[in-house]
């Protein structure tokens, strides 16, 4: 079994064929696929299809940093609620994302703290985002008293890797980017334990290659798990057995 540790298909992009998506995605070994929240709006989206089959979808429950504005505070007051009622294996997706403009850097910390003590008080992991904010995110986590998550979508050099690593009990998510041409993570992960690293896509988002460019579907993940079995020299089948291990003991997933 694979789990998907980061897939948004609750969103509208998968409005028209999200059965057919799930399905392929079932076929293709994946057992668990873990939602993490986007803003307010969406919470009714992920709840409906959480709820449509609780086996295989794992809730998370978060503000994204590209959704956080001036208004930021009404929006945690929800996020919140929902965060604490009990139904989520996560905190996320949360984190710091600097990469379009640096308007609501302060704004973005604040909500990401806040949601990082969120996390703490409820001994639950954080799934985090981090785009061009590597050195804010740090000083984040550094500061708060979570200490275990995933650093989605990880793409950093071998230094970073490792400082993200020391921070606590923190693993890294790996996605398409590894398969791309000319992706560096290949190199940097070879000297990174697979102890270290679970499997995700970020569906709809960044579709590994060989269906770079279109929309990333849950089913995607067996060409990350190919591209690993190559880096650590293991069986397809080991690397999904080591990554949902460690993904489940993450989340406190029975498998």
């Amino acid at each position: 079994m694979i789990i998907d540790t980061h897939t948004h298909i609750f969103e509208n992009e998968f409005d028209e064929d999200r059965s057919a998506v799930i399905q392929r995605a079932k076929d293709a070994g994946v057992g668990k696929m873990v939602l993490p929240n986007i803003n307010a709006q969406s919470i009714t989206r992920l709840k409906e299809l959480a709820d449509s089959d609780t086996n295989l979808f794992v809730p998370a429950m978060g503000l994204h940093p590209t959704e956080v504005n001036s208004d930021y505070k009404t929006e945690l007051e929800t996020i919140k609620s929902e965060l604490f009622s009990g139904k989520y294996a996560a905190v996320g997706e949360i984190g710091m994302d600097l990469y379009w403009d640096k308007e609501f850097e302060k704004e973005q910390v604040e909500a990401f703290e806040t949601q990082l003590d969120w996390a703490a008080e409820l001994s639950l992991p954080a799934l985090i985002h981090s785009r061009s904010s590597f050195k804010e995110t740090v000083n984040a986590v550094k500061n708060s008293r979570c200490k275990k998550g995933i650093f989605h979508c990880f793409g950093g050099t071998l230094e970073e890797a490792e400082e993200l690593l020391s921070l606590g009990d923190f693993l890294l998510g790996i996605g398409g980017v590894v398969t791309f041409k000319k992706s560096t993570l290949p190199d940097v992960l070879s000297n990174i334990d697979i102890k270290h690293i679970v499997l995700e896509t970020d569906a709809p988002y960044l579709a590994p290659t060989p269906h770079r460019g279109k929309r990333n579907e849950p089913s995607y993940i067996t060409e990350v798990a190919a591209a690993l079995s190559k880096i650590f020299n293991l069986s397809i089948d080991e690397v999904a057995r080591i990554t949902t291990e460690n993904a489940a003991n993450l989340f406190k997933i029975k498998l």
